[in-house]
């Protein structure tokens, strides 16, 4: 992957300040910063939601409906 300099990280700002403005730009940023944080937080908390998850699957389930029934086979003659 090739490193970006100097002058293609200014031509880059560049562009962006084009695009969006310069009024849109610290919400642009803002959000971003704050999709970030939801993101990394997600991602931290997953095995809360795992523990709850597995815990109620468990109880849910029917005995009866976890018995594995052989298949018939057939006779030949």
């Amino acid at each position: 992957m090739p490193h970006l300099g100097p002058t293609e990280l200014l031509i880059i700002v560049g562009v962006v300040v084009l695009l969006f403005g310069g009024r849109k730009l610290p919400e642009l940023a803002r959000g971003t910063g704050q999709a970030l944080r939801i993101f990394k937080s997600e991602v931290t908390e997953p095995d809360e939601l795992t523990a709850k998850s597995d815990s109620r699957s468990t109880s849910d389930v029917d005995p009866l409906a976890t018995e594995v029934v052989a298949e018939p086979t057939t006779l030949r003659s």
